[in-house]
């Protein structure tokens, strides 16, 4: 299997994927994300439509208290966590409902 990915700027999604490519597209969004900001584009569960300027950048990311905890966070392979930059929070969405992934937005 070929796992090399060329995206182009913009990618739009318009058809239903295979697990296996989905699962390929979103680890390689999560790379990308951590060295730069996309806009996402995604239906919300409420049916509306949502465009969210968002990394996973750790110098954009808020700083972070280290507490120790004895529960273990699940991971959802569904859904997907980002830090929206207009928002300045954690936002998720699943991954399903995504539209369209702006790739241009800020470069770093």
């Amino acid at each position: 299997m070929n796992t090399d990915m060329n995206f182009s700027d913009v990618t739009e999604i318009d058809e239903v994927w295979t697990d296996e490519g989905a699962e390929l597209f979103f680890d390689r969004l999560k790379d990308i994300m951590r060295k730069q900001e996309v806009t996402i584009t995604f239906t919300k569960k409420d049916g509306t439509e949502r465009v969210m300027r968002c990394t996973l950048d750790p110098i954009k990311l808020p700083v972070q208290e280290n507490k120790e905890t004895n529960t273990e966070r699940k991971v959802s392979t569904e859904t997907m966590a980002v830090f929206d930059l207009d928002a300045q929070g954690w936002r998720s969405f699943t991954k399903k409902s995504v539209k369209c992934v702006d790739f241009t937005t800020h470069r770093s």
